[in-house]
């Protein structure tokens, strides 16, 4: 499991992401470059980083299903994820 304080600097990401979208597209359109620098650099779309819904882990993320590859493993054996079988032949 991650951290909560980095599950917490996501969320915080998001917000930020949120709040300046606009005030950045606009600052693009114009070309004003020195302005967009002033941004919090937190609120680029691009310092996002996926995690897992459950377990906040970042890496094996499954977009698909919002989970880490763990987890949707252990989902999938235990039958919870719906139409989802372990394949065997």
């Amino acid at each position: 499991m991650a951290k909560e304080s980095m599950k917490a600097r996501e969320v915080k990401r998001k917000r930020l992401a949120v709040k300046f979208a606009a005030k950045r597209e606009a600052l693009k359109k114009e070309g004003n470059w020195e302005e967009l620098q002033k941004l919090p650099r937190n609120s680029a779309p691009v310092r996002q980083r996926n995690r897992c819904k459950l377990t906040g882990r970042p890496r094996g993320y499954m977009r698909q299903f919002g989970i880490s590859r763990n987890q949707f493993r252990d989902m999938a054996n235990f039958g919870m994820i719906p139409g989802l079988t372990k394949a065997s032949w």
